[in-house]
This record gives C-alpha cells, structure tokens and sequence, in this order.
C-alpha cells in the first residue's frame, strides 16, 4: 500500500513539475516576445523621431539601398513605399525584393496604423518578429528581430530549469515518503493492536473507517465468544442424556437389571435418547438460522391459521401436564417466512406449558396491533405459570439459559427455544419482541409486526 501511494504521489508530483515547466516556458516566451515587440517598437519611434537616413521627409531620394547593417544590430530595418516597394533593408539588396504589399505586418500597419506578426521571411528564410508603422509620406517602415534570438534565450536558460526541476522532485519525493507514511501509520497500527482499537490516535478523515473496523473487531470477538461459549454449552447438555443412556445400557448389558428394572431402564433410554434428538434438531435449527442471509423467502402468513396449527400440535403435551391452551383473534397477514412464524410461535407455546404450573393455562392472541398511531399485527402469548424475575429477564433469550433447570431437565426443554425465537425475529427487520413478567404469576410475550 505504501508503495502504490508514493508511486501515485511521485507521478502526480512529476507531471505537476513538468505542468508547471511547460507554463513558466511558455510565460517567459510570452514575455520576451512582448519586450522584443516594445523594443522594435522604441526603436521604430527613434528612427522616425531623428528621420535616419531621411526616411521621412524624403524616402524617394535614398542612394544607398543597403544601409549596413553594422548600424543596426541584431534589428533588420525594411522601408516600404505605398506600392509595396522596398526602397531600403538592412541585410538585403531592396532591388532583389519581392512587394512586400501582401506582407500581414505590412498590411495591417496600411490599414490600421500599425502592425506585427511572428513569421518565416520569404525573404531571408528564417524565423523572425515584425513591427511595422506607417509614415506620415505614406510609407511603412517596419523593424524584425529573428525568432532564434529569442530561442536562444529559452534554451539558455533550460539547465537552470532542469535543474530547479530535479531538486522540486527530490524536495517532493522526500515530501511524498513522509505524507505518505503519515497515511499509512495508523492503520497499520491499527493491524498490530486489534485487540486495543481505542489505543489508536488517527486524523478525523480516518475515524468512520476506524469506527467501522472497531465495531467489526468487537463483533467478531463477542460472535467467537458466543461461539466458543456455545460449543461448551452443547458439549455440556449432549453429555447428560448420553450419560444417562451409556450408564443404563451398561448395566443391561452385564445382567444387573432384571425383571421391572429393565423396563424402568429402557424407559430411561428412551426418555434420554428423545431428549438428545430434540436437543440435536434444536442445535442444528438454531447453527442454520445463524448461517443464512437475512434474504429469506417471504411471503404472506396468515399469523391466526399459524397459531391455531400450534396449538393443535401441542394440544396432547399439555393434556400431559394438566395445561389448558386456547388461542384467539382474528385473521392477520404479515409479509414473513412461513416456516419460521411457525417455530416462533410453536416455541413460544411450548415454553409457556413447560414453565407452568399444574391446571394453569396459556392464551393465545393474534389481533391487530395499534400504538402511538403505528398500526401492525400482533401475536401474543401469555401464561400464569412460575414468571420470570427481573433479574433473569435480560437473559432468558441466550443459548441454554434457563431459569429453572430442574424443571427444564424434567420436562425435556433444550434452553434453546426462546434463543430460536431470538434468532426469527432478527430476520424479519420489521419484527420486534416484548417481554412482561412477574415471578409467581406468570409470563406474556408478544411479538410484534409495525
């Protein structure tokens, strides 16, 4: 990662410097050619102001068509009468030169006044720089410098720009590795303390990200202690009923069990081998809702039908334990899976004729829900059985948490109904679930669809 943004930060820092090389060459260039164009100017004004060589007040009668140039310098003077004519130039011979009335400065200096270009003379071949002004006599006289003077200049100076370059890439490479350090250097002290993700000091552009990985370190540790805590729990309430099951099978099994105690024994089998395959269903229910997405195939549910089917599978266990159930209501349909409403109200019966009291009863409400002006379903179910103190009710939806574990090891309950319930209501996001209870008089849960 380090090397992928100082990569990125040095190609951003060399296309900048070359940018900004291109720009000042290209400025520098302007400038000299604007102080070229003033000075070919000044020098123009000069030369007319002082009438050299009689240019103005009688152009006609120059004899010497080649004034040397020695006199001029580096600047080319060129006169031109109001035909086109060259009657004088500074390096060339004014007879060998072609009209110079198609010229653009000269042009333009005929019909504006003044004029300049930057062009390839047709007469000496070279690049060069035009100012031309017209006479009050009706001719133009225009002065020129080459372009390669100019060039020259520009190219002077191309080792002072190379150089200032070189130490702008190395003073932004130094830059860059520190910059790019800064970036780098909490999350990679993040990395090495995962286990302290307070400890870490980061910038404010830098703190969601922290946060969220924060939160998802702390979610993995609490899902891999639940996981590990889970395992223990499993181990724990699979070893009982096979316990049970090896210890009455040995002693069938080497004659000490006869007549009435056979009977009794196998019973005992029987009782902790059907306690095992309800707790191994429960186990492997609960392990796949933790495993699937929350996308889960909805549908619409009608929650009365649902519970009413509860009920009637349920209605020979509490026949068992001396429990009237009834269910009541209206017909409510909910967008949810049907399989799961089923488990959750078909746990929540059960527990409710589990934890209760001989000849007590459990109700069963579906109706439609109305709260604070949200309206919704509900399902309800409540009991007057042993209740739940205030102290146990935070805890009763964890795995294998019971409040009661003789009477849950009695009656065959797997401490993982509730937590299945738990499990349901997490994959329906507009489901939500409510708990009242009072210890000796009984338990109401609802469940609720906004």
């Amino acid at each position: 990662m380090k090397k992928r943004i100082n990569l990125q930060y040095m190609i951003l820092t060399t296309v900048a410097i070359i940018a900004t090389a291109v720009m000042f060459t290209a400025v520098f260039y302007n400038i000299i050619k604007n102080e070229t164009l003033t000075d070919l100017s000044n020098y123009t004004d000069v030369l007319v102001s002082s009438d050299a060589w009689g240019i103005v007040s009688n152009p006609e009668s120059i004899d010497d068509k080649n004034v040397t140039a020695n006199y001029c310098g580096e600047i080319r003077i060129t006169l031109v009468n109001d035909k086109g004519v060259a009657l004088l130039d500074t390096e060339v011979d004014a007879y060998s030169m072609e009209n110079h009335k198609e010229r653009p400065e000269i042009m333009q200096a005929f019909n504006e006044g003044k004029g300049k270009a930057i062009r390839k003379s047709k007469t000496v071949q070279k690049d060069a720089l035009y100012y031309a002004v017209l006479l009050d006599n009706g001719c133009v006289l225009r002065a020129s410098k080459e372009v390669s003077n100019m060039t020259s200049l520009l190219i002077s100076s191309l080792p002072v720009t190379g150089a200032l370059c070189v130490v702008l890439f190395m003073i932004c490479g130094v830059f860059s590795h520190f910059l790019t350090k800064s970036i780098v250097e909490p999350i990679e002290f993040l990395a090495r303390n995962m286990d302290a993700p307070e400890s870490v000091k980061v910038y404010k552009e830098l703190v969601p990200f922290v946060t969220t990985i924060r939160r998802q370190h702390e979610d993995i540790m609490k899902n891999a202690n639940m996981r590990q805590e889970f395992t223990a729990n499993v181990s724990h309430e699979l070893k009982t009923p096979l316990t049970s099951i090896s210890g009455y099978s040995e002693l069938i099994e080497n004659g000490m069990a006869t007549g009435e105690d056979i009977t009794r024994f196998a019973g005992e089998i029987h009782k902790s081998s059907k306690r095992l395959l309800t707790l191994i269903n429960d186990i492997i229910r609960i392990s796949e809702l933790d495993a699937t997405s929350i996308d889960e195939s909805f549908e619409k549910v009608n929650l009365y039908d649902v519970a009413k089917s509860c009920v009637e599978m349920l209605s020979l266990n509490a026949e068992k334990n001396n429990i009237n159930v009834s269910v009541t209501g209206e017909d409510v349909y909910v967008s949810a899976n049907a399989q799961m409403m089923e488990e959750l109200i078909y746990n929540l019966c059960d527990n409710a004729i589990r934890y209760n009291n001989d000849g007590g009863k459990v109700d069963v409400i579906v109706k439609h829900y109305e709260k604070n002006g949200k309206e919704g379903s509900m399902v309800q179910v409540s009991d007057n059985g042993i209740g739940i103190s205030k102290e146990n009710q935070e805890r009763i939806f964890e795995r294998f948490y019971r409040v009661d574990k003789s009477r849950s090891k009695s009656t065959g309950g797997t401490g993982l109904g509730l937590a299945i319930v738990k499990h349901i209501i997490a994959k329906h996001p507009d489901a939500h679930i409510e708990l009242e209870s009072e210890e000796g008089k009984g338990t109401t849960i609802r469940v609720i669809f906004c």
